[in-house]
């Protein structure tokens, strides 16, 4: 499919080259980053460590791997760490080269970006507006039966409907792909800031089926993309021992790596974002609910997707409007079955958020 050029989260440079505006001074509402910034651990300790550049991490980073392990409830042989999640999904897409996957969309580009570099062919299982883009199992397995899919990519909570599926529901679709030797791939890169995840995940899954791969990373809920640190959980060792020979040794940098021991660890930083989160998340949602001209998806995650339902002004114009006073949404018309009539924005500090509920209650109205 042929996805329209629009600016990303990370896309902070072109925005300043293109209306003339710092990117220091831009509050990015479309990179879905924790407001609350690095993990009160990793702040205090990392520069107690900075002597580990001098030599090399270790190989098979045991003692990360143990301690995501233990964050993760799962065993630390079923943990495999990589350059982000980002490097995990283009080598898997290169281990297992699927002639035929199937993702759930609208969702995430770059897995179907991944899969056709390898020669793959990507299908789209439509999750449907008339749904609240809520998976409909039935419909989904008939389409897992009516063709030999090789993969099937499922973002969980999903990238940009903020759309959840429950573990028992997973279970269901990872049974009914094993039966057709259909490797499951989630990405649960967002599932830290749902309520009660640990519900919720398939990581306990993962010791059920050797066709599911977990994926998760530390950019989104840990406010640390710049680390480029990520792991996925299975317990296929023809599938994580593949993984290993075909990554670049030492891929995740010894200041990963001892960040992440920090980080997994840092009880009072995830106890005291996922209470914000959750409380601006139902601030903000039910705000939203009193605009006549949007209609809002009930998110779980720590963004929310929202349709234009009247008036002449595109999620572009709302783009634009907002960045003139230097906040940024994301503007969802290149995600597969949307348009310009969906925009989507993530949760920041409570002041930020109050001014562009300005903005979206003053256009909106």
């Amino acid at each position: 499919m042929e996805h329209k050029e629009h600016f990303h989260g990370s896309d902070l440079e072109k925005i300043e080259a293109a209306y003339g505006i710092k990117k220091e001074e831009i509050i990015s509402f479309s990179a879905n980053v924790n407001p609350l910034g690095l993990s009160y651990k990793v702040k205090e300790g990392l520069s107690k460590h900075v002597d580990c550049l001098t030599a090399y991490p270790d190989r098979e980073y045991t003692q990360l791997r143990k301690t995501i392990a233990t964050y993760v409830n799962s065993s630390f042989e079923n943990i495999c760490v990589g350059n982000g999640s980002s490097e995990l999904i283009a080598l898997f897409a290169k281990l297992c080269n699927p002639k035929s996957a199937l993702i759930f969309g609208p969702t995430y580009s770059e897995y179907e970006h991944e899969i056709m570099l390898y020669g793959g062919r990507s299908s789209y299982f439509e999750l449907k507006e008339s749904d609240n883009f809520v998976l409909n199992e039935t419909a989904l397995f008939s389409t897992l039966d009516a063709d030999n899919f090789d993969l099937l990519i499922i973002c969980n909570p999903n990238n940009p409907t903020s759309a959840l599926i429950g573990r028992e529901s997973i279970d269901r679709i990872v049974s009914h792909c094993s039966k057709k030797n259909t490797l499951v791939m989630i990405d649960e890169t967002y599932m830290e800031f749902v309520n009660d995840y640990e519900t919720v995940t398939a990581i306990p899954l993962t010791d059920k089926y050797t066709n599911l791969v977990v994926l998760r990373g530390v950019s989104k809920f840990f406010a640390s993309p710049g680390l480029r640190l990520g792991y996925a959980v299975t317990s296929n060792k023809t599938l994580s021992s593949g993984l290993k020979g075909l990554q670049v040794p030492w891929s995740v940098n010894s200041l990963a790596e001892v960040a992440g021991r920090l980080m997994f660890g840092d009880v009072k930083y995830i106890k005291d974002t996922k209470a914000y989160i959750e409380a601006e998340r139902n601030r903000m949602y039910a705000r939203l609910l009193h605009l006549p001209k949007l209609k809002v998806y009930k998110p779980t995650a720590n963004f929310i997707l929202c349709k234009i339902i009247d008036g002449p002004v595109t999620a572009a114009d709302l783009f634009d409007t907002a960045i003139r006073e230097k906040l940024m949404i994301r503007d969802c018309a290149s995600f597969t079955f949307l348009d310009e009539s969906y925009f989507r924005f993530c949760f920041m500090k409570s002041d930020d958020d109050n001014k562009l509920m300005d903005i979206i209650e003053r256009l909106f109205t």
